[in-house]
């Protein structure tokens, strides 16, 4: 059998199953606290009691293959975006979170007894981000998003779910970026500038073309995860900086109600981020062993994609750089989240995850504080797909394990599913 992703950018769109009769779907739209609208699909099930929520920071999940097994579990499904879906340039974690809010509310006035939350990949930080701010306190609530602006968490109504899933979740944006950012970046201006000594794709420094595995030594794969950290870290200044320029502008114009100050305010300044598909792991299939091919979420080529448009955290305001792609300033880190998670969890990974891999899940799974939480494995990769031709998908042996995990805890679910 041959393997299940082969060529660049392949593999990423899974098949689900078919969608059982019966199924009622609406849309609906929503005004957040702080007055955004978002939207969301309900697909609801006559009798349903129990619904199940997708949503992710940054992409639509209305044609998830886990939409129709849950349906076919007998769950509800509400399919849910972001303010600023399938586009990193202002994605402000904190605002997502208000996001979730306006949707869990309205499933609770909706009526559903059972509220379950489903978050894959980076859907499951911020599920992870949303649970423990519904669980603090509302005076203790975060106030203020990295970069300094208000928020007022405290005044939102943020309805605590009944339990959450996560499959194949990583540790959070700014995690993953710290670790596949390019360090050899020699100038932030220049896309192709190469400090040659930490180029990952340089064949002197261990590179080997797919499909053999390249092989890095300990020194240097140290000393490239330390200017992992560096880059990260200049480029906090200048988000930071920009940050504290509008700031000022802000404050300028309520003193002064001058219009050049209102206008410097709004002026975005966005900040371009050159190369981040470039983590050793994807090419060194010795670092953290698991089940993953050669290659990175991006495609197999990450020697190329590193180059290309497509990437996590290219363009970004100063806000969202701060509040979503540092690793040293985000809310939204998994580990931190879930020492706030109490609430009955599921963590399944994915043996040939390539955004999170066994030390990660493991941190992860331990900083959960539910006395009710449950940890599996499934062959797969981290959208799905099966490790070769003719497996099972991931979400397929996923289901299998979760259709117990709910008929223990939750209502209306059918426990005989195929």
């Amino acid at each position: 059998m041959t393997e299940a992703v082969d060529r660049l950018g392949a593999g990423r769109r899974v098949a689900g199953a078919e969608t059982p009769s019966g199924v009622r779907t609406t849309s609906h739209e929503l005004t957040t606290f702080d007055g955004a609208v978002v939207a969301g699909l309900l697909h609801e099930l006559e009798d349903s009691r129990m619904v199940v929520c997708l949503m992710h920071p940054r992409q639509s999940l209305a044609h998830h293959p886990m939409v129709s097994w849950f349906l076919r579990m007998g769950a509800s499904v509400w399919t849910q975006d972001t303010r600023s879906p399938n586009n990193d340039i202002n994605l402000v974690h904190e605002q997502a979170i208000l996001d979730m809010a306006a949707g869990q509310k309205f499933l609770r006035e909706r009526g559903f007894d059972d509220v379950v939350l489903f978050g894959h990949s980076g859907g499951g930080t911020l599920a992870a981000f949303y649970i423990e701010q519904a669980a603090t306190d509302p005076e203790h609530r975060i106030d203020v998003t990295p970069a300094g602006r208000p928020i007022h968490l405290s005044g939102a109504a943020m309805p605590q779910p009944d339990g959450v899933v996560f499959l194949a979740p990583h540790p959070g944006q700014g995690q993953v970026l710290l670790k596949c950012i390019d360090p050899s970046v020699a100038d932030e201006d220049d896309p192709t500038s190469v400090i040659h000594d930490l180029d990952m794709y340089d064949s002197a420094n261990g590179f080997v073309p797919a499909p053999a595995s390249s092989r890095y030594s300990a020194s240097f794969v140290q000393e490239y995860r330390a200017a992992q950290r560096e880059r990260v870290r200049r480029i906090d200044a200048r988000a930071r900086s920009f940050a504290d320029e509008a700031a000022q502008a802000r404050a300028s114009f309520a003193r002064s109600n001058d219009s050049s100050d209102r206008r410097a305010s709004l002026t975005p300044r966005i900040i371009t981020t050159y190369r981040t598909d470039a983590d050793p792991r994807y090419t060194d299939l010795t670092i953290d062993v698991n089940d993953r091919p050669y290659g990175s979420l991006f495609g197999r080529r990450p020697d190329l994609t590193n180059f290309g448009l497509v990437g996590f955290g290219r363009l970004t305001t100063p806000d969202a750089w701060l509040s979503t792609w540092s690793a040293f300033t985000t809310n939204a880190d998994f580990a931190r989240c879930a020492a706030g998670i109490h609430i009955p969890a599921i963590y399944i990974d994915v043996s040939g995850d390539q955004a999170a891999f066994a030390a990660d899940a493991d941190c992860m799974f331990e900083a959960i504080a539910a006395e009710d939480k449950t940890r599996h494995t499934v062959r797969g990769h981290h959208f799905g797909q099966p490790l070769v031709d003719g497996e099972p998908t991931a979400y397929e042996r996923a289901k299998d394990i979760l259709v117990h995990w709910f008929a223990d805890r939750f209502k209306t679910v059918n426990a005989e599913i195929s």
